[in-house]
């Protein structure tokens, strides 16, 4: 991440995002609704706690045959994104439940993906949420020299064939997360003293990250090796349910972010960038399967990152109610509002977008 300080312009002459926070603010008051999740929200959670949790316990207490024990780990990993999409998420950006410690509870639940809650919030809901689509500044668009998300970074020769390999790394993503990322994560938002909310004490930090890394690897490495499963049994359950996960995850995040109607603004010399905070979101954010009921259910509504990027502090189980005032303010201040009426045509999109930015850039 680059040491440069972006400032976001506060030239908005038409008011646009005064104008849709007012509008938004009425439709939560005229029709006295909260903000954050209802029993709803608590339904749901309930449904992906279960897909995750009971084909672990009857695979503990039922004599299942292997190819039975790998569809479970599937669904699992199924279970597993989707307690982060549905319940962490909104959570951490503290609209799970009006109560805090509900919310800091639920957040809790990004242990069930390897991850910290520290530095969840610091990449995410800072960084990602703050700098969207930025090179050098969100982490989102930073996949490390094997895959060019950003026409700003440095393009390789083995970019010319991630169009192939992609979309089989991005199984990879809650791995490297139970692995690596989060220990690389806490050394650098410590040194950089980068937090959301009030700056943990590092020694703290250090301790929560390292205990929860041992009682995640004691339940899902040494509970089953003392069970009496064999290691590679272990291992490979241990895979399959991260490479599930991971693929849903990263493949979500991806159709939000790294498309051909998103565009990677860069600031100017003195950190400046074109467009406010808002409006910035507008450019560099795209939806997906608006009307498909089920990628709406299954994704936590992560597939109308529009209205997610413009207000996280509301849970996504009003998106699609508040999605046609934002639609219509974006298109009455003549604004973006970038949307794909399916997932497939998303993905499709998204392929053709990785096969762009793998082509060597043309020398101006």
């Amino acid at each position: 991440m680059t040491s440069t300080t972006i400032k976001f312009s506060r030239v908005d002459s038409a008011k646009f995002f005064r104008t849709l926070n007012k509008r938004i603010n009425s439709y939560f008051k005229d029709n006295n609704i909260k903000k954050t999740g209802n029993w709803k929200l608590y339904g749901k959670a309930m449904v992906m706690f279960a897909l995750f949790i009971i084909p672990l316990i009857l695979i503990y207490t039922l004599d299942l045959s292997g190819w039975v024990q790998g569809l479970f780990m599937v669904i699992i990993g199924i279970g597993m994104a989707g307690v982060g999409m549905n319940v962490m998420h909104d959570a951490n950006h503290e609209s799970f439940s009006s109560k805090k410690w509900v919310n800091k509870l639920m957040g809790s639940s990004i242990y069930i993906l390897a991850g910290n809650d520290y530095n969840w919030k610091v990449q995410h809901n800072v960084l990602h949420h703050t700098y969207t689509n930025i090179q050098g500044h969100d982490e989102d668009i930073d996949a490390g020299r094997i895959i060019r998300f950003s026409k700003h970074a440095k393009w390789l020769k083995i970019h010319k064939y991630q169009k192939y390999y992609a979309f089989f790394l991005y199984g990879l993503l809650t791995v490297n997360w139970a692995i690596t990322t989060d220990f690389k994560q806490s050394y650098h938002y410590l040194k950089k003293k980068l937090s959301y909310g009030k700056f943990p004490n590092p020694a703290t930090q250090w301790t929560k990250l390292i205990i929860g890394k041992v009682i995640y690897y004691a339940v899902w490495v040494a509970l089953p090796l003392f069970l009496g499963f064999a290691w590679w049994q272990v291992l490979i359950g241990f895979l399959i349910m991260h490479y599930t996960a991971g693929i849903i995850l990263s493949v979500v995040f991806q159709l939000a972010h790294v498309m051909p109607n998103t565009e990677m603004p860069l600031p100017d010399a003195d950190g400046n960038m074109k467009n406010t905070w808002a409006i910035h979101q507008l450019y560099t954010t795209s939806n997906f399967a608006p009307k498909n009921w089920f990628v709406r259910y299954f994704t936590g509504g992560l597939n109308r990152q529009v209205e997610h990027h413009l207000f996280s502090n509301i849970s996504h189980i009003h998106y699609s109610k508040i999605a046609k005032i934002v639609k219509e303010t974006a298109k009455e201040f003549n604004l973006p509002y970038n949307e794909y009426n399916t997932m497939w045509k998303a993905l499709k999109e998204h392929y053709r977008q990785l096969n762009v930015l793998g082509q060597k850039p043309a020398l101006v």
